[in-house]
């Protein structure tokens, strides 16, 4: 499928895969859908505390990206396992530039070096993040009562409506401890239906800029 990089409404990029007309991102502002679904309505939930994250859709690395900026700031150990079956090329991660959209140019090697690691090894790229890159399918994961917080960031349910059904969340229900949290931009009543249905509490939230909703859900 034919990708292309697009500046977004905020003046970060994403990239846009022209057949779907479907963004890693919403067009709206990457980094502020970022910050506003998995940063201040998921890991902010953590502070101060050591914790185990899946990311469902690793795609160009700027939540993993952001949430390594933001793990110092809170008094974070993150251990963090981004899934992604269709990696995004080195020539893509430069042209998006993210380190200088962020004003962390001092960190721009270190998104680079996350695009070059090897993949399904553990490494650690600073004193409080490490990093595990799975090149899989979604239906792949089996882990159990792993995580402490999953970012999931599929493609929408418009394109892919199979990654946003009861098989799953009942996935990402087992692999979460008791007490673990879900968070995702997207807030349809399919959606929030299928993730009761596997036993998820589920909320509510305002959405980012271009969203009126999102929803968190919670294994209690």
């Amino acid at each position: 499928m034919k990708r292309k990089i697009i500046t977004t409404g905020d003046g970060s990029k994403t990239i846009q895969i022209e057949e779907w007309d479907e963004q890693y991102h919403s067009k709206h502002g990457a980094v502020q859908e970022a910050y506003h679904v998995f940063i201040e309505h998921g890991l902010r939930l953590f502070k101060n505390s050591k914790i185990n994250l899946l990311e469902i859709g690793f795609g160009t690395g700027l939540n993993a990206f952001i949430t390594l900026l933001e793990a110092e700031k809170l008094g974070l150990t993150i251990n963090y396992v981004g899934v992604e079956a269709y990696p995004v090329s080195l020539k893509e991660v430069a042209e998006l530039g993210y380190g200088t959209r962020l004003n962390a140019l001092g960190h721009q090697q270190l998104f680079e070096k996350m695009h070059q690691l090897p993949w399904e090894e553990n490494l650690q790229i600073s004193k409080s993040f490490s990093i595990n890159k799975q090149q899989k399918d979604f239906k792949e994961i089996n882990d159990k009562e792993e995580y402490d917080l999953i970012y999931f960031d599929a493609f929408g349910a418009r394109v892919q409506p199979e990654l946003w059904t009861e098989e799953i969340f009942k996935i990402m229900y087992e692999s979460l401890k008791k007490g673990g949290v879900l968070v995702t931009y997207a807030a349809k009543g399919s959606v929030r239906r299928a993730m009761q249905t596997v036993g998820f509490t589920v909320e509510r939230l305002p959405g980012p800029p271009g969203k009126r909703e999102m929803l968190r859900a919670r294994k209690i």
